[in-house]
C-alpha cells in the first residue's frame, strides 16, 4: 500500500482551499464487476448532493444516474447539481465519485492525478487495477476505509461483556473446550453476544428460537449454556427453570445490565483503549448477510419443496457483520436451528459433522489474502460427498481467480445475470453486491450517508490526499500521483 510523505500537513485546509473543488458521481454501467449493468445504485443521492453543495463544492452528477434506484435527474437539480452526459463526466473533475469499480474505457477519460473514490477490489480485478496505475489515477478504495479510531457502542460492550461473564466460569476451570451453548433467540443485543461466545471456541453454538419448547433443550447440565434475554423469551412451560433445576447453566442478559451495566461499560471503556483501526467505514455487511440468506432459502425451497424449512438443517460459517445478517434472516424465517461455526469449527478436522447433511449453508467467513486459494473451508470434496443433492451454499465473502472464495468450488463471484451454479446436485451462489438482490435502494441510500461523512463529515476527504484521515489513507491502493 502506498505511504504518504509522513512530513504532509495534518491540519484540514479551510473550505475556501480544499483540494477536490469539483465532484462527479458517475451511473453504474457494465464494468469488470458490472456484467449487463444490473448494479444500479447510484453512490450519492440528491439529498446528499444538496449537502455538498452547502458545503462549496462543485458536483456534477451523470444523466440517469439514480433512475435506477429511483431518484430523477430533476431531484439532482434541485439539489444544486449539474447534469452531465457520460461523455463528460469524467473530464477534468478532481473527484470522480462511483460505487463499483469504473468500467476500463472510462479510465482514457480521466485527466492524471485525478482521484477515483470507489469500490476498487484490486485484488480481484489486477488488469484494472495496473491500467489505473498506469494511467496515473489515485484511487481511494471504499472497502478499505476504516473507522479510526474503532467506534464501540454501550450496546455492544453490553453485549460482549453479559456473555463474558456467563462464560468466565468455564474459562476459569478450562471447560470451555466442552461447553455447548444455546442462545435463546437472536436480535441486535444479542448479536455481540454470539460473537463473543464464538471467540471463546466452545464445542458447539446454536441459537434457538425464542419461544421455548422441549424439543429445542437438547443439552443440559454442567456443560450445558443457555442464554437469553429476558425481554425477548417466551416460556410459558418454565422449561428454564426446569433446566436450571437439572444443573444447567442458564443466564440472562437483562439480568446482568439491570445490576452491571453501568459498572461494565465503565470498566470496559477505561481499560479498552480504542484500536487504531476499527470496521469499515463505507458498508452494508448485515444487509449482505440478510441478502444472501434470503436468497438461499429460496432456492432451498424450490430445490426440495417437500422440506419443511423450520426443521432445515442450517449451517452458518462466521459470527461477524455478514454472518451475523444472515442468522437475523434465517431466524426471521422460522429456522429453528441454526449452528454457528467459528475457527475451531471451520477447521479442516472439525467441519465435516456440521456440512454432512446439511440443507443450507452459508458462509460468512473471511480469510486473510495470504491465505486465498490455499486454505478452503469447505472442499470440492465436501460439495461432491457430503452436502445432499439439492442443498444450497451461499458464500457471502466471493472472490475471483486471483482472489480465491473460501468456498473452493466458487472459481469468481456469480452476477445476477446468472447467480447460481450447480455442481454435483448442490446450488452454489457467490454474488457480487449481495444488497442488489431486493436492498438497492434503501443500501444506496445507507451507502450514500457513509460517503458524504467521508467526504466532508468526520475524514473531511475532500480536503485532498496531503491531509488523510489515517483511516481514509488506509484506502488508498493506488498513488499518490500529483499533476
Amino acid at each position: 500500500m502506498p505511504t504518504l510523505n509522513p512530513t504532509a500537513a495534518k491540519k484540514p485546509l479551510f473550505m475556501s482551499e480544499v483540494a477536490f473543488q469539483t465532484i462527479a458521481i458517475a451511473r453504474e454501467i457494465e464494468s469488470p464487476e458490472n456484467p449487463g449493468g444490473l448494479e444500479k445504485r447510484v453512490a450519492i443521492i440528491p439529498e446528499h448532493v444538496n449537502k455538498l453543495c452547502d458545503a462549496g463544492l462543485k458536483v456534477y452528477v451523470e444523466t440517469g444516474a439514480g433512475e435506477g434506484v429511483g431518484f430523477s435527474d430533476q431531484e439532482y437539480r434541485e439539489a444544486g447539481a449539474v447534469m452531465q452526459a457520460g461523455d463528460d463526466i469524467y473530464r477534468d473533475k478532481d473527484l470522480i465519485v462511483k460505487f463499483k469499480g469504473p468500467a476500463l474505457d472510462s479510465i482514457a477519460e480521466m485527466r492524471p492525478a485525478c482521484t477515483v473514490f470507489c469500490m476498487a477490489h484490486f485484488h480481484s480485478f489486477p488488469q484494472r487495477a495496473r491500467l489505473l496505475e498506469n494511467s496515473r489515477i489515485n484511487v481511494i478504495a471504499m472497502e478499505e476505509v476504516l473507522e479510526s479510531p474503532k467506534e464501540t457502542t454501550d450496546a455492544e460492550i453490553l453485549s460482549r461483556k453479559s456473555m463474558a461473564a456467563a462464560l468466565q466460569p468455564f474459562i476459569e476451570n478450562g471447560s470451555m473446550a466442552h461447553l455447548q451453548i444455546r442462545v435463546i433467540g437472536w436480535s441486535p443485543a444479542l448479536a455481540g453476544s454470539i460473537r463473543r461466545a464464538g471467540n471463546r471456541s466452545p464445542l458447539t453454538l446454536q441459537v434457538i428460537p425464542e419461544t421455548l419448547r422441549e424439543e429445542y433443550l437438547d443439552v443440559r447440565g454442567e456443560q450445558a449454556l443457555y442464554f437469553f434475554d429476558a425481554k425477548s423469551i417466551h416460556d410459558p412451560n418454565d422449561l428454564l427453570e426446569q433446566l436450571a433445576a437439572d444443573g444447567t447453566h442458564i443466564r440472562d442478559r437483562a439480568a446482568f445490565v439491570r445490576e452491571y451495566g453501568e459498572q461494565a461499560i465503565a470498566e470496559y471503556r477505561e481499560t479498552h483503549p480504542p484500536f487504531e483501526f476499527g470496521m469499515r467505514r463505507i458498508q452494508c455487511l448485515h444487509e449482505t448477510g440478510r441478502a444472501g440468506a434470503r436468497y438461499g432459502l429460496r432456492l432451498l425451497r424450490e430445490n426440495k419443496p417437500g422440506l419443511d424449512i423450520a426443521r432445515a438443517k442450517v449451517v452458518v460459517l462466521g459470527y461477524g457483520n455478514v454472518g451475523s445478517g444472515a442468522m437475523h434472516e434465517i431466524y426471521a424465517q422460522g429456522v429453528e436451528r441454526i449452528h454457528v461455526l467459528g475457527r475451531r469449527h471451520t477447521a479442516a478436522d472439525h467441519i465435516l459433522p456440521y456440512l454432512a447433511g446439511a440443507d443450507l449453508i452459508v458462509n460468512g467467513a473471511e480469510q486473510p489474502y495470504e491465505l486465498r486459494g490455499k486454505n478452503y473451508l469447505i472442499t470440492r470434496e465436501h460439495v461432491k460427498n457430503h452436502i445432499p443433492d439439492g442443498s444450497v451454499v451461499i458464500d457471502l465473502v466471493g472472490g475471483s481467480p486471483t482472489n480465491r472464495s473460501p468456498v473452493e468450488n466458487v472459481m469468481s463471484c456469480t452476477f445476477l445475470t446468472d447467480p447460481v451454479f450447480v455442481e454435483d446436485g448442490v446450488s452454489i451462489s457467490s454474488l457480487w453486491g449481495w444488497p442488489m438482490m431486493g436492498m438497492m435502494r434503501e443500501t444506496a441510500i445507507r451507502y450514500s450517508g457513509q460517503i458524504l461523512d467521508v467526504l466532508i463529515g468526520r475524514e473531511r476527504l475532500v480536503d485532498g490526499l496531503g491531509v488523510l484521515a489515517p483511516g481514509v489513507r488506509h484506502g488508498l491502493v493506488c498513488g499518490p500521483f500529483s499533476s
